[in-house]
C-alpha cells in the first residue's frame, strides 16, 4: 500500500500542508510510516489480519476482528470470501471495490495499493482467462505476498508489480477499470494520482474506488501523526476536494457517496476516540471522457 491533511484546511488545497495535497507530514514522512505500517502487515500476518486502524496490538484478529469477518463488514459476500484462497485477505480496507466496478469478461482491471492481492483475485474472475488484472503496491513485503497468492490461487490473469501510485508502472491508454481500496487517502499527492490514474486509462474507462473522506475538520494531532496517517485516518479528503482533484485531472461523472452505514466499523480503528465523528468511507467513481 501506499495522504493529506493540513492543520486548518479540511478541504486539502495545500494552504497550510508541506505535502501536495497539504498534509500535516511531509510526503517522505507519509511514505516512510505507510511503508512500515503495511510491511509490517505483510510480514506478520497470515489468514488473518490487522484492520485499517491505529492500534499496535499483536494479536493476529486487530480489534478484535479476524480478516475474513472484518470484510462481510466491509461489503464482501461470504462467496467472495470463501473464492480467495492463501492469505490475499488481510481484512485490510473500508468498502468493496469490485462490487462497484461493473466488471466485464476481458477488462484490464488496475488495482492501486493491491495489498495482498484480495480485490485483485475477485476482480480476475469476473475479467475471466481473456481479461487482465495489475496490481501496483510500493511495499516490497506486500508485493512479495501478493505473488506467492498467485500462484496459491492459479490466477494466471493477475500480476503484481512495484511501484508507487503517484508513478504507475502502466503504460498509457491500457486500462479499462480502476479499482482501490482505503489507499489513495494514504498518497501525499492525490491531485498526482488522479493524472496518473487518468492517464493510463483508456478513453471511456472508469475509476471505482472505495476510501475514506473527512467529514468534519481532523485535530492536529491526528493529521500530524505518523500513524494516524499511515491507519487511512489522517490523511483523507474532503468529498468537495476529492471532486475538486478529479475534475482537475479531466475526469467527467464525477460521484463521491458517503457510506453512513460504514461508522459501525471506522468506530473500531481506535479504541480511545471515534474516529467515525471524522471519516466516513466512500465509493468514488468517475469516467474518463470518451473521444
Amino acid at each position: 500500500m501506499t495522504d493529506d491533511a493540513s492543520t486548518a484546511d479540511v478541504d486539502g488545497d495545500g494552504a497550510n500542508g508541506s505535502s501536495a495535497d497539504g498534509g500535516g507530514l511531509d510526503a517522505a514522512e507519509q511514505r516512510t510510516a505507510v511503508r512500515e505500517r503495511y510491511g509490517s502487515i505483510a510480514e506478520e500476518s497470515s489468514t488473518a489480519a490487522s484492520s485499517c486502524c491505529g492500534d499496535d496490538s499483536d494479536d493476529d484478529a486487530c480489534c478484535g476482528t479476524a480478516a475474513d469477518d472484518q470484510s462481510l463488514k466491509l461489503g464482501y459476500s461470504d462467496d467472495d470470501v470463501d473464492a480467495v484462497d492463501g492469505d490475499a485477505n488481510l481484512g485490510l480496507g473500508c468498502g468493496n471495490p469490485t462490487a462497484i466496478a461493473s466488471l466485464e469478461a476481458g477488462d484490464t482491471v488496475l488495482d492501486l495499493g493491491s495489498g495482498g492481492g484480495f480485490d485483485c483475485f475477485l476482480a480476475g474472475r469476473e475479467v475471466g482467462p481473456s481479461g487482465h488484472v495489475i496490481g501496483v503496491d510500493m511495499t516490497p513485503e506486500m508485493v512479495e505476498k501478493a505473488r506467492d497468492n498467485v500462484e496459491t490461487n492459479d490466477a494466471s490473469n493477475v500480476e503484481f508489480r512495484l511501484g508507487e501510485i503517484e508513478h504507475l508502472p502502466v503504460a498509457d491508454g491500457s486500462v479499462d477499470v480502476i479499482l482501490s481500496n482505503c489507499v489513495v487517502n494514504l498518497s501525499p499527492d492525490k491531485s498526482r494520482v488522479f493524472r496518473e490514474a487518468y492517464r493510463v486509462l483508456q478513453p471511456g474507462g472508469r475509476l471505482a474506488i472505495s476510501d475514506v473522506v473527512l467529514t468534519t475538520e481532523l485535530p492536529t494531532e491526528l493529521e500530524a501523526d505518523p500513524a494516524s496517517v499511515a491507519a487511512c485516518v489522517g490523511g483523507a479528503s474532503s468529498i468537495a476536494a476529492l471532486e475538486a482533484m478529479l475534475s482537475d485531472a479531466g475526469f467527467t461523472d464525477v460521484s463521491v457517496e458517503p457510506k453512513e452505514d460504514s461508522e459501525e466499523f471506522i468506530r473500531d480503528w481506535d479504541e480511545e476516540r471515534d474516529l467515525s465523528d471524522y471519516v466516513v468511507s466512500a465509493t468514488i467513481e468517475a469516467e474518463k471522457p470518451a473521444p
